[in-house]
């Protein structure tokens, strides 16, 4: 039998691929709430016990029944239901809960995919136990991309801002991805460690079957390739960076003044989380897509919203400003190409010059360019796919050897 999608009010659940949508529109929901709705919309002819919805959604794990609790409480928010307001899911006081709206059910064909410019989204376990959702695209020789800043498997390529990324990056190879520990299709634990980061890699790597590869790291996501090739050096054959750095605004600081500001832009972006205020939240989109007009910067905004709590994308901004791996980079011993907009407004590109003066034999290679993420519309994008070719292409024909 293939999968289902399930239709209520204005809403489409389809929990073959962990999606929620509203009229078309994505809905953001943390994995845990997201199989908490689906258990209940599938067992919809019965109330369903508290202890079952623990057995069955936090399988293995040490809860309380207030996770129960919790997990309606978000459900309900996402779908317009409240605690009076039941029209979805009915509190059966003393005996659980059931999902009572009319529900139609369409069904997926069983068919096989074989368009390999399609995703395939899987699951896996990181040795801590934590889910990791992760994405095989294309055919060919396999890339990793380590995560950066926020993703959401089952949106990205819906999303103009970064479609151009996977027609780029799936020329012949197969690409490989997958949403970091507290965001997107993953888990939404509260781990945001290095070592922790290191673990959904080795753990994707794994499950891809891979012992060898070339990784990506893109922004946010470049200090942790950094990390993982410097750990993890039998792993990484080659290692591609772009607009990326060793040390994060806090780290980098060298005085009172580059304090003071780089918590200004910390403060300024937690505060558009906070307050959903759209003007602050351009700020961020306006560094990210500086080339771009404001549309791009809110449609940026949108798709982060759906991919991560307030909390977690707060305690990443955290994080990510004190990353330090300049003594990893140092260790690096695989070929290493960095590629980085002149006039990035994120990162300067004196961050790439000293990822260049840090890891050895390491090659640079400066675009004209001001967005922090590449666009599809600005020339350097193309030059950085050559550069990016050229430089995998070594490995294929055995330029390592």
């Amino acid at each position: 039998m293939g999968s289902v999608t399930y239709h209520f009010g204005e809403f489409d659940l389809d929990p073959s691929l962990g999606r929620l949508g509203n009229r078309g529109s994505p809905v953001g929901l943390e994995p845990r709430a997201l199989a908490l709705l689906c258990y209940l919309v599938e067992h919809r002819d019965r109330v369903v016990p508290k202890q079952e919805l623990l057995d069955a959604v936090w399988s293995g794990e040490f809860v309380t029944d207030a996770a129960v609790t919790t997990g309606l409480r978000t459900v309900r928010l996402a779908i317009g239901d409240t605690g009076r307001r039941q029209q979805f899911i009915r509190t059966a006081h003393g005996r659980g809960y059931q999902f009572v709206a009319p529900v139609t059910v369409t069904p997926e064909p069983t068919a096989a995919v074989t368009d390999s410019t399609r995703d395939t989204i899987r699951f896996c376990r990181t040795a801590d136990g934590t889910r990791i959702a992760w994405a095989v695209t294309g055919a060919g020789p396999p890339l990793v991309k380590t995560a950066n800043w926020l993703s959401r498997l089952d949106m990205e390529r819906a999303t103009p801002i970064f479609t151009h990324w996977f027609e780029g990056l799936t020329r012949g190879r197969q690409l490989i991805r997958y949403d970091g520990r507290g965001s997107g299709l993953s888990d939404w634990t509260s781990g945001f460690t290095v070592a922790e980061w290191i673990e959904d890699i080795d753990a994707v790597a794994d499950a891809a079957g891979l012992d060898r590869f070339p990784l990506l790291g893109v922004a946010q996501g470049g200090p942790l390739a950094v990390a993982y090739a410097a750990s993890r050096p039998e792993r990484v054959s080659r290692l591609v960076l772009s607009a990326a750095y060793a040390r994060g605004r806090l780290a980098r600081a060298r005085d009172a003044a580059e304090h003071a500001e780089a918590n200004l832009d910390l403060k300024l972006t937690l505060a558009g989380w906070a307050a959903e205020d759209r003007s602050y939240q351009r700020f961020l989109g306006a560094q990210f897509f500086a080339a771009s007009p404001p549309e791009r910067w809110d449609e940026f905004t949108a798709y982060q919203r759906q991919t991560v709590s307030a909390a977690n994308g707060a305690r990443f901004l955290e994080v990510q400003s004190r990353m330090d791996v300049a003594d990893l980079a140092r260790r690096i011993c695989c070929p290493t190409l960095i590629v980085h907009s002149r006039d990035d407004p994120r990162v300067p590109v004196s961050q790439a010059v000293e990822l260049a003066d840090l890891i050895p034999g390491s090659r640079l290679v400066l675009l004209d360019g001001r967005s922090h993420l590449l666009t599809a519309e600005e020339p350097a994008w193309p030059r950085f796919l050559a550069e990016l070719y050229a430089f995998l292409a070594e490995e294929d024909t055995g330029q390592d050897r």
